[in-house]
């Protein structure tokens, strides 16, 4: 016997780096010679050996039912390739489950990366694209013990899928 799932629809905003301070941070390209501020990532890693990988991701559409978190490290992801992609995300908190109404979905240019806060829950990289190449920088054991994921499905009989904003982007 099947179970149906609610989906429920998630609009999607081009990443600026003010709509994503919440979740962390969008670092959008600088000036070599540009000083350290806080405009660059402000990562977390020393609880561990960091690890810098090339992760390749396949077409998986924007519809999710499991969110994660990382409480002992930042992540930082973007696309090597000047794809755009998707992430869902929902704020840290004290709970063992993401909060609902404070989620949100970003589209992320492809001249883009962003660095997860600490604890920030997230579905994705998320894309359309046959195949992405991402870099990914967390701990060398990030996914091992540090790994924290909800499931909607199981939980609250609920889905998402993440709806795209227009084409035109905002590279601030």
């Amino acid at each position: 016997m099947s179970t149906s799932h609610t989906i429920k629809q998630i609009p999607a905003t081009w990443v600026t780096r003010d709509n994503f301070l919440p979740f962390g941070q969008a670092i959008f390209p600088m000036a070599d010679d540009k000083p350290f501020d806080r405009e660059d990532a402000q990562l977390c890693l020393d609880r561990g050996t960091p690890r810098f990988y090339i992760m390749r991701l396949s077409k998986c559409g924007c519809r999710f039912h499991t969110i994660t978190r990382h409480s002992q490290c930042t992540q930082c992801l973007g696309s090597l390739q000047g794809k755009d992609w998707y992430i869902a995300v929902a704020p840290p908190s004290d709970k063992d489950y993401p909060e609902i109404e404070k989620m949100a979905a970003f589209r992320v240019p492809g001249n883009c990366f962003i660095k997860l806060g600490l604890g920030t829950w997230h579905a994705g990289p998320l894309l359309e694209h046959e195949e992405v190449n991402f870099y990914n920088l967390e701990l060398s054991d990030t996914n091992l013990r540090d790994r924290f994921t909800y499931d909607f499905y199981n939980q609250d009989n609920l889905a998402f899928e993440i709806v795209s904003p227009p084409e035109v982007a905002v590279h601030t």
